[in-house]
């Protein structure tokens, strides 16, 4: 007779960073499963007796969990059967495995979005916890690189003074100190919100004077929000497969080698939508040819094309967009193209041959594929086995 394993998933269903974990899991079991899947009750955050006599009494075979509750960990860790656990371990402890965020990768990804943008001055708003402090760590990191300073909001010491009504006021006369217009990453999608929110106070335009960039692409709160959020999605699918993967091999008792001992969610692209839809190029004519290449990327357009479009000659133009870019036209293309590109592999599961076709490459695959790995460091095909759809 088939033992089907039972596994508790204690993993929180409100928001898109737990609801994208579940739905890898959901993935593996299908493929590889069933399992006999235990949602957390409600109350087994506030009750750690209750909690722990459901955990034990269910006798489970595996757990998965995200949480930051160190107590509550430890008693994961005692109940001494294989787990997997998102939240403040940095190495593997007992029968506990990890599921990290590549939280510096999400900031240098936010940083690296605006400067493309052509923003001069920057902003990170977080909350005063370890991974929050890590993206802007990886977003201040990455602007110093490139020779930009970064101002990092710090949250008041006083609780009281936390409560989002409340610091609101406080981050909106924070923003009323800084120079705009301003590129803003938040620690998440609920963080950008209480910006857009101090926005609002200050009486800030969004994204005129402060452009809001969030993570984890939460779509009910970017969606409903006015202007809508740009955010950066997360791996988070590709984890909670490979997470339920690696907890698999755990229950079975098989060997679990160095670099599967841990699962690394990802940030994999950025959404574009009203709060950082706009570009800070002061050179007109560089802005003019930048708004040209995006909305012509799936022509094949050259050089002189942009030229044209904006009225200068090739020479004038490249001159321009050295000064103001530091880097070509071509280059541009370039970039505008690969992006897309990253885009389709990661969203889609169409042919890489189709994929090349759309962005104006019907004859030159081998083009595209050569530009693609030389920005992104691995081919296409390596892109979309690391990152996109199972």
């Amino acid at each position: 007779m088939l033992q089907i394993p039972k596994v508790i998933l204690l993993i929180e269903r409100s928001r898109s960073f737990g609801r994208g974990l579940l739905h890898g899991i959901i993935q593996y079991s299908n493929l590889h499963g069933p399992w006999l899947c235990y949602m957390k009750p409600e109350f087994y955050r506030q009750d750690k007796e209750k909690s722990h006599k459901w955990l034990t009494d269910l006798d489970a075979d595996g757990v998965m969990a995200h949480t930051w509750d160190s107590d509550f960990i430890d008693l994961l860790v005692n109940l001494s059967i294989p787990a997997i656990i998102h939240g403040p371990l940095y190495k593997p402890k007992r029968s506990v495995y990890l599921l990290l965020t590549d939280e510096v990768g999400t900031g240098r990804m936010a940083a690296e979005y605006f400067m493309e943008r052509g923003f001069k001055n920057f902003a990170y708003c977080g909350f005063d916890m370890i991974w929050s402090q890590q993206k802007g760590d990886g977003f201040k990191q990455t602007l110093a690189e490139a020779g930009f300073e970064a101002s990092i909001y710090r949250q008041p010491a006083a609780k009281v003074l936390r409560k989002s009504a409340r610091e609101q006021h406080i981050i909106a006369k924070w923003l009323k100190s800084l120079p705009k217009p301003l590129a803003l990453m938040a620690c998440n999608d609920d963080r950008a919100l209480d910006v857009l929110a101090a926005c609002k106070i200050a009486q800030f335009k969004v994204p005129e004077d402060v452009a809001i960039l969030g993570v984890d692409n939460d779509e009910l709160i970017c969606n409903f929000s006015y202007p809508q959020l740009s955010s950066i999605v997360l791996g988070t699918e590709r984890a909670g497969y490979e997470s339920a993967k690696l907890l698999d091999k755990l229950m079975k008792k098989q060997k679990i080698a160095k670099n599967e001992q841990a699962v690394t969610t990802l940030p994999l692209n950025v959404v574009t939508r009203q709060s950082t839809d706009t570009t800070v190029i002061e050179d007109k004519k560089v802005a003019k040819a930048v708004s040209f290449i995006r909305s012509h990327f799936r022509e094949m357009i050259q050089v002189g094309d942009v030229a044209k479009a904006v009225g200068l000659s090739r020479r004038a133009l490249e001159q321009h967009f050295r000064k103001a870019l530091a880097h070509s036209v071509h280059d541009e293309i370039k970039y505008t193209r690969v992006n897309q590109m990253a885009n389709l592999l990661i969203d889609t599961n169409l042919p890489i041959s189709q994929i090349a076709k759309l962005l104006g490459y019907p004859r030159a695959i081998n083009n595209i594929s050569h530009y693609f790995k030389q920005q992104k460091g691995m081919s296409p095909s390596d892109y979309r086995r690391k990152f996109g759809l199972k």
